[in-house]
């Protein structure tokens, strides 16, 4: 569910951003912009029936989303983080770092995967993936004093035995204002994966190979995809700090190395997926 997670990341920085564009005075004339908020939403998730497939299902996908004196959290599906350097409103530097933790059910049920070879691989434990982040923002940077670029870097590692790996993730976001009722943002990121994530997800043993059809394969720890996309919020009341909020997006994802290279996504899927989200956010 990595969308969602992505829609969970962008909306902080709206509840950051509550003078949007010229409509609004500077901060030290409008509204207290380092309010607390919560933002709940709930919406319909168009994704892969596994990483690399190209047979697709819609999911449901809720999500909240906070910053108490400002310290931002996301709760989205199966993605869970806490900021814990407070955020300072207004234009300047913003420095992120907290803990986080993602729980994978990728291919830990048959029953949502509609290709037979890949059914007959057989189910692969939930992971519990635990780590943390760190990263850098900066406020008022090209349309006004109001949008935000930040980089990030995230590491998890599998503490539940699936793969019992760890998962690298550079992260680079971009969001503006277009309006106080509206703003976009633009993301890119990869994910580099170790060898224990590489064999259980996407190598394939003799005795599954024999149950499938699909050859034998060993994958290896690297890069394991790139992915890139867009995200746009309108509000329906008329103020995105504030009320029902839509949102939608998507995002390209491209499998890479061996992962691209092996069967479950080479023959029976594909190195190339689409992700799409549509859904309905209130914030308090």
């Amino acid at each position: 569910m990595s969308l969602v997670a992505r829609f969970a990341l962008a909306l902080p920085l709206l509840a950051a951003t509550p003078a949007l564009a010229q409509e609004t005075p500077p901060p030290r004339e409008g509204p207290a912009i380092d309010r607390d908020t919560v933002t709940v939403g709930v919406g319909a998730v168009y994704m892969p029936d596994y990483e690399g497939s190209n047979d697709y299902r819609v999911a449901p996908a809720p999500g909240a989303i906070g910053s108490v004196s400002g310290f931002s959290f996301v709760l989205a599906g199966n993605r869970a983080s806490v900021d814990l350097i407070p955020n300072r409103p207004g234009p300047g530097w913003d420095l992120q770092a907290g803990p986080l933790a993602v729980v994978n059910f990728d291919r830990s049920s048959t029953r949502s995967i509609d290709d037979a070879r890949v059914k007959a691989l057989g189910k692969v434990d939930t992971a519990v993936e635990l780590g943390g982040y760190v990263g850098i923002g900066k406020t008022g940077l090209i349309t006004s004093d109001y949008d935000k670029l930040s980089v990030s870097l995230s590491w998890r590692h599998d503490v539940a035995g699936a793969h019992d790996s760890s998962i690298l993730q550079p992260s680079i976001n971009y969001m503006t204002p277009l309006s106080r009722k509206a703003a976009v943002v633009l993301f890119a990121s990869a994910e580099r994966a170790a060898g224990g994530y590489a064999d259980t997800y996407f190598s394939i043993t003799p005795e599954q190979s024999a149950a499938s059809g699909l050859p034998v394969y060993r994958a290896r720890a690297g890069w394991k995809n790139w992915s890139a996309g867009a995200l746009a919020m309108v509000s329906i009341d008329g103020d995105l700090l504030h009320g029902f909020k839509l949102i939608g997006g998507g995002v390209y994802r491209g499998m890479l190395g061996d992962f691209a290279e092996s069967p479950i996504v080479r023959d029976a899927g594909s190195r190339s997926q689409w992700m799409g989200v549509l859904g309905l956010g209130y914030t308090f």
